[in-house]
């Protein structure tokens, strides 16, 4: 008896939970003939055994076990930006590797959302309520005013995809805007920003930022790029929130300045610490948790649905694009 014969389209392994609920949508937008295997992301091996027939692997993680069973794939594309975990050096020859993005709007309304709730005091405004206490200058003579966001200035560490879709949301209610990146070739004056300029110049920023929005990848350049220093040239004031990744503010730095109220609070979506498996596990050594100045979110600030329908319509038209032999669109790299 003849083996079952392959599909006239490619087929697909999709490993990645957050795609999960948009099954029907994405394996509709898929190219005709394809066919789609959905092992559990939890079990590797599941997933394994779904690869010995893969053209194309949809997983933001690629194991050097998952690649040698994967002895077809020649496109492994991640359901977003991060491609770290993907073994890259373990892949077939001529294997691309290609991400998407599609979370700036959603990051960019995080970092809205909680300058005003940090920046109007809306937090302890909320905790003092819920014991009666009317905390607001209106009740409490002498209570200082807060800042609308209109009032003050933001400060941009990193200006890419993620900080100029936030800027536009910062600079619709009257705020200004500053900027310091690694190559410091943002153009000021095109971006409506006041000023922009190196990392060189980041002790200017943190000086004049009343919301300072960090937004910069990790590499070792960055790694405590915000250090116990440039906090303490922060307004007593401002408004820290931390979009990137963890390490790029100094751990024990920042949680000193939010406890001693050197700053005005912090907005932290990304942290030092994860959960290895499962959804518990504290983010940090430090107990952030007990602080009234922090906003503590799971690294959320870019998950909606529109985030992963985006991202599903990019994926199944890369995979169209493969399917095609053309080159998809967001390639990190091509395996030699």
């Amino acid at each position: 008896m003849n083996p079952d014969p392959r599909p006239d389209g490619p087929t697909v392994v999709v490993a990645d939970s957050n795609l999960r609920p948009l099954r029907e949508t994405f394996e509709a937008a898929l190219p005709p003939g394809a066919v789609a295997h959905w092992p559990d992301p939890a079990d590797p091996d599941a997933v394994a055994a779904a690869l010995p027939d893969a053209d194309v692997l949809v997983s933001g993680v690629c194991t050097a076990a998952m690649a040698a069973a994967g002895k077809r794939l020649k496109l492994v594309h991640a359901a977003g930006a991060g491609v770290d975990k993907i073994d890259t050096g373990a892949l077939p020859p001529g294997t691309t590797v290609a991400n998407t993005f599609h979370h700036e709007d959603s990051i960019a309304e995080y970092a809205v959302a909680s300058a005003v709730l940090l920046g109007r005091g809306f937090l302890r405004q909320d905790a003092a309520l819920r014991r009666g206490v009317w905390d607001s200058p209106a009740h409490t003579p002498g209570a200082a005013w807060p800042d609308a966001l209109g009032g003050g200035t933001v400060g941009f560490v990193g200006f890419g995809h993620i900080g100029a879709r936030a800027w536009r949301r910062f600079r619709a209610f009257g705020a200004r805007g500053v900027a310091v990146t690694r190559r410091g070739d943002t153009d000021a004056a095109a971006e409506g920003l006041d000023w922009a300029g190196t990392v060189d110049d980041l002790g200017t920023l943190l000086e004049t930022a009343d919301v300072v929005l960090v937004s910069v990848p990790l590499t070792e350049a960055t790694t405590g790029l915000i250090d116990a220093a440039g906090l303490a040239r922060m307004k007593r004031s401002a408004v820290l929130i931390n979009v990137g990744r963890g390490p790029v503010v100094d751990e024990d730095a920042l949680y000193a300045a939010l406890r001693d109220a050197a700053i005005g609070g912090a907005a932290l979506d990304v942290w030092y610490t994860y959960p290895a498996s499962g959804n518990t596990g504290a983010p940090s050594r430090h107990p952030f948790h007990e602080l009234p100045n922090v906003l503590m979110t799971p690294h959320s600030s870019g998950l909606t649905r529109q985030t992963f329908l985006r991202r599903a319509e990019d994926i199944a038209a890369n995979i169209h694009r493969f399917a095609a032999g053309e080159t998809p669109h967001n390639v990190v790299a091509v395996v030699r």
